[in-house]
């Protein structure tokens, strides 16, 4: 019981947070998807995030680098700035000064150091360009010819059945598509 009551209290303190954040200067365009995820609560201002802009679980944007601080007596600040239709994979970690051009996949796991230019795919830590969005999706779109896809009855908004679940369990074998 005590464990429902704190993930709505963090579900409610997580919508409140993304409010205060643009309250205290974040811009998030139209249609962005914000998961649990940390965004710099210290400079927000310094930081936009374009339309349809998915930033998945774990994210963490930094706009501040506080590595300076004991030594130069200063923290070092940058702008973070993210283009349009962008997914953010989880655990993706973003730093100060980056710029993520638009339509961009960031891979899970990887960590942002520098400028990603638009229409293209980068991972790894640090991320790199690993091809275009073109090619990427070229290859989901072939690979979605020989696996199983799913409608929307399939997910949990769509109340999945167990037989449902039973029949996507056995249908995948490795990957599927979804709805």
């Amino acid at each position: 019981m005590m464990h429902a009551i704190t993930q709505i209290i963090r579900q409610m303190l997580k919508g409140n947070s993304i409010d205060l954040l643009k309250r205290n200067g974040l811009t998030v365009g139209a249609d962005c998807y914000i998961g649990d995820v940390y965004i710099d609560p210290s400079h927000t201002w310094l930081i936009t995030l374009g339309d349809q802009v998915s930033l998945n679980t774990g994210v963490r944007i930094l706009a501040n680098d506080a590595s300076t601080k004991r030594h130069l007596g200063m923290t070092r600040l940058g702008k973070i700035t993210i283009g349009d239709r962008v997914f953010i994979g989880a655990f993706v970690t973003i730093l100060p000064g980056v710029t993520i051009g638009s339509d961009v996949v960031i891979g899970a796991g990887s960590v942002v150091t520098k400028d990603i230019p638009g229409e293209c795919v980068a991972a790894g830590n640090p991320a790199r360009v690993r091809c275009t969005i073109q090619e990427f999706m070229e290859r989901r779109r072939e690979e979605m010819k020989r696996v199983p896809q799913f409608g929307f009855d399939y997910t949990l908004a769509g109340k999945i059945t167990p037989a449902k679940k039973e029949d996507m369990q056995e249908q995948i074998h490795q990957f599927g598509y979804i709805v």
